[in-house]
């Protein structure tokens, strides 16, 4: 069977969904991903599995279910803590992250069921904003994620092109949107009414951003147009 890795951060104020804020708070950014998180885990516990780990920066909390285990992330750019998730596994591997709160096992049923690696030497789940949401690996090979250029509208492609080019069968898994933005916790929530993460977005009231004006000091800069992390 299949190991489901998730990779996450741990959902605490000011660390995690920073570029939430605005117009969320910190406070509000960190409860939208915990929940993001525990749906995520949810249906990772309702798939086949020979093991579930959460490979995680940070420390578990109460979010954490039972059946989930846990290891922490390596130090590295995105793509050596991915390398380093899959080194700890033997056999295939299935990578989620925390961003897709609506994924469900039946996105990811055709590479878990019967014949999931058949034939197939890698699966691949793109993400809309160009980057991807999952990644499968038959063998375990860290070296096929090193150095791919992470966080990038050209993540994803490059990633498959990686791929491709070292000889891999690859199958495709649906395209989902990643929550980044504020403008992608709604879109989600919507996606997936009856989540955790939409009942956490419906108790919470994001502050408006106030645009600037006239009035502004010459080179004055919004927190919007900030570096985005």
């Amino acid at each position: 069977m299949t190991t489901l890795l998730v990779i996450a951060k741990e959902p605490r104020p000011g660390r995690v969904k920073t570029r939430l804020t605005p117009p969320y708070t910190p406070q509000q950014a960190a409860r939208i991903a915990e929940a993001a998180l525990s749906d995520t885990l949810a249906a990772v516990l309702d798939c086949p599995a020979r093991r579930r780990i959460l490979v995680l920066d940070g420390v578990p909390g109460p979010w954490l279910p039972r059946g989930i285990e846990v290891a922490p992330q390596s130090g590295g750019g995105l793509d050596e803590r991915l390398a380093a998730a899959f080194a700890l596994c033997a056999g295939p591997a299935l990578l989620v992250g925390m961003d897709t709160p609506q994924l469900t096992p039946a996105l990811l049923a055709p590479a878990l069921g019967p014949g999931g690696w058949s034939g197939c030497d890698a699966w691949f789940g793109p993400a809309d904003d160009g980057g991807f949401w999952a990644l499968g690996l038959a063998e375990p090979r860290p070296e096929l994620l090193r150095g791919v250029p992470m966080s990038t509208p050209g993540t994803g492609a490059a990633q498959r092109a990686r791929l491709t080019g070292a000889g891999l069968t690859v199958r495709d898994l649906p395209a989902l949107r990643d929550v980044d933005t504020a403008d992608d916790v709604r879109a989600v929530a919507a996606a997936a009414p009856h989540s955790r993460f939409a009942a956490a977005v419906a108790g919470l009231a994001p502050a408006p951003v106030p645009e600037s004006g006239p009035a502004a000091e010459p080179g004055a800069r919004s927190h919007r147009s900030g570096a985005r992390r």
